[in-house]
Order: C-alpha cells, then structure tokens, then sequence
C-alpha cells in the first residue's frame, strides 16, 4: 500500500496527429494514484523529457518501439523520485530515471517499466540530456559510426539540439573542425561563443549550399544528420571522398503527410566510395556505462557542455513538445514536473 495521497495527473494519446502536433492529439486526464504489489516501488516523476521520437511513437505504424494505442499514456523519458517502496532494493528517497511516461506518478518493480539509478553528482538535467539517451546518442553515432579523426571536417544538422550540440563537442574534443547549421543567429552565436564551433550556418537566412562551399572547400569528411529534407540532399552533394553519413534524425520529415521523397543525390556516396548509415542507440545500451564514464570526464574538464530548456509545469507538456518541432529549444528540451 502506499500512503502518498492525492491524484495521478496524465496525459493520454487522444488522436492521431495529422502534420504537426496540435494540442487535440493529448487529452489530460486524473486517476487515482497506484497502489503498491509486493516488490514495488512509486515513483514521482521530477522531469520530463521531450524527444523527437515522440512523434513517430504517436503514428499507427511498426518503428523500433511499439507504437501507442489511442488512449495510452504518452510514452516519455523522465527523472524520478522513489516516494514509497514495498522493494527493499529501491528504499524512498532513490533517484531514478526511465521511461515513466507523461504522468507524475508510475508503479515498477525495476523492470517493467525499467529504471536505473542515478548518482548523486549527476543532476537531473544530465541525466537526461548529456549523460542520457540524447548524450548516449551522439557519442555513439559520432565515434562508432563517424569514426572522426583529427583533422577530419565535419557538419552537424540541428547542431543547436539535445543531441547535435554534443556531437559536436565531441568531434572538437577528437582534434575535427566543426561547422553547425542551426535556425536563428542566437543559436549560431551560441555554437560558436560557447560550445568551440569553428563556424555555424543560419538554415533560415543563409544560402547553405553556397556556405558549405565556402567552409567545406576539400569536402565533409563526417555529415551527423539529424534533420534529412534539404539539407541532407546538399550535404550528400559535398561529401569527401571515404565520407561518412550518420543519419541521426529526420526532424524536417515528422510533421510532413503524405510520400516523402527520398534524397536526390544519393548517388554521390558510389562516386566518392562513401558510406551513409542509420542506428538505434538503444542498440548500444551494453555499452552505455562506459560512455557516462567518459563524457563525465569530459564535463570535469570543461570539454563538454549541455544547454536545457527547461519548461514549467506538468500542464505545458503538450505545448512543449509542440515547440520542439517547432525549433523553439536550444539543447534539450525538457517539462519540470510541479
């Protein structure tokens, strides 16, 4: 039994979104707060954390998770706190993280749903952007996929995100140069000012192709992309020779209906014998430990930096992730529960 009172409030998958994310497609809704099963724990969700991925997961269509049923609670990352435990391995008062979904209460037993603890030293915020699925994201995609080496020039789309500004990071700390392309100057400047870019392009205001020309004179070595559409097709365009392609993300895709073409220059990767590969990070979660490990250090040094946006109150979950898409974050975007 659990002696926390009061109610559980959710946000439930009301329709199918059609284009982009309307506040229409949620439907907010109070139960009772769950009571505890031998081996359980509640957890009091702190974070919540707003991911691309969201928006396929709200699609009827097979993915590499399940996609929700009309009527589910919204599938989410969150931090938490354990407020009453039947689990003598979980005592109330652990810290952990998981995928607890859009509501402020969840019952586990550590498995279903999953969970993991989180140190002391490692704030919320870090555990769900740059030492979680968004940092594990990058590290791997970058290093595993990219393969960077000192000298190597790379471009990062949705430089200015959760995931591309730590790609970035990363491939400075591997001895890259670094071009970002982000949507306003204020995102520009930041990638540059403060996270070490050697340039950053305006998406919106500059002509890319005709930048990239400039910046990229002998080539893109590493293209991590996280937004597909044009940019791809122009960056597939001025790949080196032996390039890499990561694809990431195709955020410029999500909230488009009907057939989305495909790239038009894909070709360029025969005739400059490239490669062009996707991945699931969760593909890697054996090898999670080792990347917080090191990305830790990173942080201790100041060689890496994480940017939130942090939004106020469980009400804006809707709207927060409708500003995600619509590009309103710098760095990972995420609702405090309050």
């Amino acid at each position: 039994m659990s002696d926390v009172s009061g109610v559980n409030r959710q946000f439930l998958l009301a329709a199918r979104p059609e284009g982009m994310v309307k506040e229409s497609d949620f439907e907010y809704t109070e139960t009772a707060i769950p009571e505890l099963a031998d081996g359980q724990v509640l957890i009091k969700t702190t974070y919540i954390s707003l991911d691309p991925s969201m928006r396929g997961q709200m699609e009827n269509r097979a993915d590499y998770v399940a996609p929700l049923a009309i009527g589910d609670v919204m599938r989410a990352g969150g931090t938490g706190e354990v407020v009453a435990s039947n689990n003598p391995d979980y005592p109330a008062g652990t810290r952990v993280q998981g995928t607890f979904g859009m509501q402020e209460y969840c019952v586990s037993d550590g498995k279903t749903p999953p969970f993991k603890v989180f140190a002391d030293d490692i704030e919320p915020t870090q555990a769900l952007g740059v030492l979680g699925g968004t940092g594990m994201t990058a590290y791997f995609g970058l290093l595993d996929l990219g393969e960077p080496k000192a000298g190597d020039m790379v471009v990062i789309s949705g430089a200015a995100g959760a995931t591309g500004s730590v790609a970035g990071q990363i491939a400075k700390i591997k001895g890259c140069t670094v071009v970002g392309m982000a949507g306003s100057d204020e995102k520009c400047n930041w990638l540059t000012g403060e996270l070490g870019f050697d340039a950053a392009i305006n998406y919106k205001t500059q002509d890319v192709g005709a930048e990239l020309d400039r910046l990229c004179a002998d080539g893109i070595n590493i293209y991590f992309d996280n937004v597909g559409g044009e940019i791809l097709d122009l960056c597939l365009a001025r790949i080196a020779t032996n390039a890499r392609v990561v694809i990431c993300g195709g955020i410029s895709r999500y909230n488009l209906s009907g057939p989305i073409p495909g790239p038009k220059n894909y070709f360029n990767l025969v005739f400059r014998r490239a490669r062009m590969e996707g991945f699931i990070v969760l593909d890697y979660a054996a090898r999670f430990p080792e990347a917080v490990r090191e990305m830790q250090g990173w942080i201790n040094e100041g060689r890496l930096r994480q940017s939130v946006t942090v939004i106020d109150g469980f009400a804006q979950l809707p709207q927060a992730l409708i500003q995600l898409f619509a590009g309103a974050n710098t760095g990972k975007m995420m609702v405090k529960v309050t």
